[in-house]
């Protein structure tokens, strides 16, 4: 073989060992590089797995994280979020100054750290999740944890470091099928000795969980649930150096909480909602930890939306297919229009599409039809089973007022037989008026103590002569 083509060989060759390293590894060098036709990273013990994907309805592609068991292929930390690729181009490299970047076509798409590195820089996902870049001096340069998307993994935190002034959240993503950054944020704030989980919806306070105390939350007792299946073991820090909040799992299957385009909280291990909150926070109830806000004069106390299959007939609508739309963002557009009746998202959960007019509702008992969100008047239907109540009670105590009255009255009316009838009686007993014996006398003729009484004496110690 000549001097060339040994050459030739010996490059190939170390091109090929250098891939199969980037292949079947967990961490990427500097000069390495890991595309979408590339083998993804595989965590150590092969928890966790790290390459490009795309999501459904859309040609989008993102580099993220998922757990390598989930059937669902949920994505616990997505490095582009806000900068997707259009196609299947990117490449996740180390440059020569040790930033970790996505590239596309020789473009920078987005630079996932800041921090320039020295040496030797590496980044290895480890089995908690965690995506690290460290230089020769294992130092840590940067780590995923410290930027968390929409997912809370065991270890995360949520919360504030001190001394760097980092702070941990989570922000929800725009739809099911839009990575990029939704409506909602879920933050950790510290109260006395404990703490409560926030979210917050477009930077104004929408729910809260209350104090964490016993190991659950005011507003979350599903938490720690004794019925629930994974248990989970929360706990909180408050030094010198951070004020955070973070959970650990009993059991070692799939555990993490997701913050939902809707803006609710789910143990997604067993995909259940945990947050007591029915789609929405509408601003008039408090009980669940929504936060009381100004409700629309139009909208009644218990008004809300809810998810119906069918269709508006002859109601207008209107579209906007603003791709930054969130459903919350399109459910806060109709609440505060008093003329909406119903919306809906377009098919990859962004923009929006509005009826108003009357509620033209008609439902489709098959569930074929697109379900839609429906402003049901619950304020009514309840109220109207209020009054029913109020008029049924209203009608018995007229009854009994009425039954009291004829009562009395017939009562009173027996008072006044008796007291007459006892009158006559001692009229009859004691009144000289009927005793005309000395008027005979006086007349010459012998008394018979006979005395005589009125006709009416008579009827009335008779009873009007009853047998």
């Amino acid at each position: 073989m000549n001097p060339i083509s040994f050459l030739i060989f010996a490059f190939l060759c170390i091109c090929g060992l250098n891939s199969s390293l980037v292949a079947g590894a967990n961490t990427i060098r500097i000069g390495e590089e890991l595309n979408s036709s590339s083998n993804p990273l595989v965590s150590q013990g092969g928890n966790f797995t790290l390459g490009f994907f795309t999501l459904s309805n859309t040609n989008y592609s993102y580099f993220g994280i998922r757990y390598t068991n989930d059937g669902q292929a949920r994505k616990v930390w997505v490095a582009n979020p806000n900068t997707p690729l259009l196609d299947n181009s990117g490449v996740l490299t180390i440059d020569g100054t040790g930033v970790l970047k996505i590239t596309s076509g020789g473009r920078t798409v987005v630079n996932i750290s800041d921090q320039v590195g020295t040496g030797n820089v590496t980044a290895t996902l480890d089995d908690w999740g965690n995506f690290v870049l460290k230089d020769e001096t294992e130092r840590t340069l940067w780590q995923s944890f410290d930027h968390p998307t929409d997912t809370l993994l065991p270890g995360m935190k949520l919360g504030l470091n001190l001394r760097t002034g980092q702070n941990w959240s989570l922000t929800s993503w725009l739809s099911n099928d839009v990575a990029a950054s939704g409506a909602f944020t879920l933050n950790w704030e510290p109260t006395g000795e404990s703490g409560q989980l926030v979210i917050y919806r477009r930077g104004e306070v929408y729910w809260n969980s209350g104090l964490l105390r016993n190991q659950s939350f005011d507003f979350m007792p599903g938490v720690n649930d004794d019925a629930n299946r994974y248990h989970y073991n929360l706990s909180y820090i408050s030094n010198n150096d951070e004020r955070s909040f973070t959970f650990s799992a009993a059991h070692e299957n799939l555990p993490m909480w997701i913050l939902t385009p809707d803006g609710q909280i789910m143990d997604a291990a067993n995909s259940r909602i945990i947050t007591p909150v029915d789609h929405f926070c509408y601003g008039y109830q408090s009980d669940n930890g929504c936060v009381n806000s100004s409700v629309p004069d139009c909208r009644g106390k218990n008004d809300k939306f809810a998810i119906k299959s069918g269709d508006f007939r002859g109601n207008p609508s209107t579209s906007n297919d603003s791709s930054s739309l969130s459903l919350s963002d399109c459910m806060e557009m109709c609440w505060n229009n008093c003329t909406c009746v119903g919306f809906i998202n377009n098919s990859n959960g962004t923009g929006c599409i509005i009826w108003t007019g009357n509620n033209n509702f008609q439902i489709d008992e098959t569930g074929d039809t697109v379900s839609k969100y429906v402003l049901v008047s619950e304020n009514s239907s309840k109220g109207s089973k209020w009054w029913i109540w109020i008029i049924i009670a209203v009608a018995i105590s007229l009854l009994m007022l009425l039954f009291w009255c004829l009562r009395m009255r017939k009562l009173r009316i027996k008072g006044e037989e008796k007291k007459r009838r006892e009158e006559y009686l001692h009229e009859l007993t004691a009144s000289d008026s009927f005793n005309i014996s000395n008027e005979l006398e006086s007349e010459g003729r012998e008394g018979h103590d006979l005395k005589i009484f009125s006709f009416a004496s008579i009827a009335a110690a008779t009873n009007d002569f009853s047998n």
